[in-house]
């Protein structure tokens, strides 16, 4: 069965919105390597409308390096019922979103990756479908939308699995579900 990784950045007062205003002072090899060997066995994302609309822009008009060939090449299925028009070898999550996602994590292939957090998110976990989570915490504060707020989302309790500090200050936690 193919995994499920979730990666997300964070800020220290839990905001999500914007992320390419306040994270790109700490991107640096460190960053660069991390985020490389999270694709490591990674042949499609999973995205929620927003995220796939902003990564099409900012992405498909980016080539030249291994890594981000290979992010443009991979297949991209996308929870949304608006999008009309699908461009970054995208396709639709056809019917229920979880139902589609499960049906992905069953079929062949390697892992699947999702990044940033919304409403589709809540969705994944709910349904106990992200198998693994990365929340980069970066040490800075920002206005803007926190993750999870107004979503009405019961406790839900994670393992850690791991934590990676950078010289930045970045920390990963990775989590997965609650044995």
């Amino acid at each position: 069965m193919r995994k499920l990784i979730e990666s997300t950045f964070v800020t220290l007062n839990g905001v999500i919105e914007d992320p390419q205003v306040w994270s790109p002072p700490y991107w640096d090899d460190e960053h660069a390597g991390y985020s490389q060997s999270l694709m490591e066995g990674v042949d499609a994302q999973v995205l929620g409308r927003v995220t796939y609309e902003s990564f099409a822009e900012a992405w498909s008009a980016r080539s030249g390096d291994p890594f981000t060939d290979n992010f443009n090449a991979m297949p991209k299925y996308v929870a949304s019922r608006t999008v009309t028009e699908w461009t970054w070898n995208a396709q639709p999550l056809e019917g229920d979103a979880a139902d589609a996602v499960r049906r992905l994590k069953e079929s062949e292939g390697g892992d699947l990756i999702k990044f940033g957090t919304g409403s589709f998110s809540k969705t994944l976990l709910e349904n106990k479908l992200v198998d693994e989570y990365h929340f980069w915490v970066f040490p800075v504060v920002a206005e803007g939308v926190n993750m999870f707020h107004g979503t009405g989302i019961d406790p839900t309790h994670l393992e850690l699995l791991g934590t990676t500090t950078f010289k930045s200050g970045i920390v990963v936690h990775k989590l997965g579900p609650k044995s």
